[in-house]
């Protein structure tokens, strides 16, 4: 019964909240197994409201500290002392790590919320409600389960598919599948919602682009193809998705990261955070900022700083490091704008890198037209924007070679470059777009699965070379070095202990899934 008690909170309630709609007296009714299936809708605008749970809360413990623990703290981005999530820092995570299980647990709710809304949304729908409405909410639904997928399968390798997580009530005991298999799951899923999505064209109605589109399924699935070094795919999807003119670059960089310009027409995807207080809210914001004098809201931690080795990632005159380090005499406008807005003081030292971060840090609640609480930030986290499809798009048609000056691989290529006020490559490499990448998405939770799709030796080469260290307090300061050589297998986390416990068969060998 222990068994059967802990499947039906893991793999059920949480899905009870996706299908809930506006009617707040429904919540107060017990739900049959934990999981709501009887909830009926009348129009498109309750498919809206239920799909709005995939965006939010059910992401929370995910983006809180996983996502950047996982990503930033390991990939070299960010160093910390913070003993809960150090191990990802030094790589000797194990699974009885807390902010590991959140991660895990957080992305199987995503799971079961998006395998609620695609098996039971059809025979609950009025027949007032077109199908095409119907169809884009199981698509979108198809899309969410495919970026949870996309985020297990890189961080722990083989992992269980589940379609109905009703069919696994009464039968805990799951086998974990095939890498291959999980990336054709996630394949089909983007399938579904790249033919069921409604199309767009991203303007400046930034509330109409909070929901993905069938172009944010067919930019997503090249990401997926390009990490599965299927160049051809990857080079045609991105292709498509750049000749569509639904996404373009926002011109200042440092916007994207405003809350002001949430689901701006770069944002491919995105979590979406309300100010409502804990659990709802972006807590980002929380960790990242170096005080909280620039919250106002009493938290601003410091809970991470930026590597010794990413403050000098930087080229000279690069718009994007103001943007995502803060550093002494940094001015930000945006920041305490009644006060004539932020200096940053000389001593700014978060985790001793004589830094702090400054990507999704946002200021006080009066920043954010009162849009902002303690641990509750309302601005988005990504998922994906749009200038990554431009570096798939590059590194897609480079498909392996040492280097191309193919016109169209460096249109793509340099286009980031220059939004960033750098100037034009003529030829680029490998190595170019993964520094793009780094530069472009530090913070963002990226760079650390770039180091997982390349050569593997050639990786740790990388990691083993970054200065992860510390200055003292003199003047000039003093590096203290501190370095870290991964094992192969540390690119992959181990599973949570407590999961294991109950699922032992995620220690087996993964075994092929029958697909439908």
């Amino acid at each position: 019964m222990k068994y059967i008690k802990y499947n039906k909170l893991f793999l059920l309630v949480v899905a009870f909240f996706s299908l809930v709609s506006c009617d707040d007296e429904f919540l107060e009714r017990p739900p049959e197994d934990g999981i709501a299936l009887d909830n009926f809708y009348s129009s498109e605008e309750e498919l809206v409201a239920n799909t709005n749970s995939l965006y939010g809360a059910v992401w929370f413990n995910f983006n809180t500290k996983a996502f950047w623990s996982i990503t930033e703290l390991s990939g070299g981005n960010a160093r910390t002392f913070s003993g809960d999530v150090v191990n990802f820092f030094n790589f000797s995570i194990t699974g009885d790590n807390t902010v590991l299980a959140d991660g895990w647990g957080s992305l199987w709710g995503v799971i079961a919320q998006s395998n609620a809304i695609i098996n039971f949304t059809e025979s609950r729908v009025s027949p007032s409600v077109s199908q095409e409405a119907v169809n884009n909410t199981i698509g979108e639904a198809h899309f969410m389960r495919a970026v949870a997928y996309f985020y297990l399968v890189r961080i722990w390798g083989s992992v269980p598919i589940i379609e109905n997580n009703l069919d696994y009530v009464y039968d805990p005991q799951i086998p974990k599948n095939r890498i291959e298999d999980i990336y054709e799951f996630i394949e089909r899923d983007l399938q579904f919602a790249i033919d069921n999505c409604y199309p767009k064209v991203r303007g400046g109605n930034y509330l109409a682009n909070a929901h993905v589109s069938s172009g944010s399924a067919k930019a997503l699935k090249a990401k997926v193809h390009l990490y599965q070094e299927e160049y051809d795919l990857a080079r045609q999807l991105s292709q498509e998705v750049i000749a569509s003119e639904e996404f373009q670059l926002l011109d200042d960089y440092n916007n994207l990261f405003l809350t002001e310009f949430n689901n701006n027409e770069e944002s491919i995807a995105a979590m979406q955070w309300t100010s409502q207080g804990y659990g709802v809210g972006n807590a980002m914001q929380a960790s990242f900022a170096i005080s909280s004098a620039i919250t106002g809201t009493g938290d601003g931690y410091g809970v991470i700083g930026p590597t010794i080795d990413l403050q000098e990632a930087y080229e000279d005159g690069d718009e994007r490091r103001k943007a995502t380090i803060m550093l002494a005499g940094d001015f930000y406008p945006n920041i305490r704008a009644a006060d004539g807005g932020y200096t940053v003081p000389d001593d700014i030292n978060a985790q001793n890198t004589k830094a702090g971060i400054k990507k999704y840090v946002v200021g006080t609640p009066a920043d954010n037209n009162g849009n902002s609480a303690t641990q509750a930030a309302s601005n988005n986290t990504y998922i994906m924007r749009y200038a990554d499809v431009l570096l798939i798009n590059a590194e897609a048609i480079l498909a392996g070679a040492a280097s191309t000056s193919d016109a169209q691989a460096l249109e793509s290529f340099n286009s980031v470059r220059l939004r960033a006020g750098l100037g034009s490559l003529p030829s680029i490499t490998l190595d170019d777009i993964l520094q793009e990448r780094r530069i472009e998405f530090a913070i963002e939770g990226d760079y650390w699965f770039d180091l997982g799709r390349i050569d593997r030796q050639t990786a740790i080469s990388i990691i083993s070379n970054q200065e992860r260290g510390t200055y003292s307090n003199e003047e000039p300061p003093e590096i203290f070095t501190e370095m870290y050589t991964p094992e192969a297998d540390d690119f992959l986390l181990p599973y949570p202990a407590t999961d294991v416990a109950l699922n032992p068969r995620l220690l087996e060998e993964p075994v092929p899934y029958e697909f439908n």
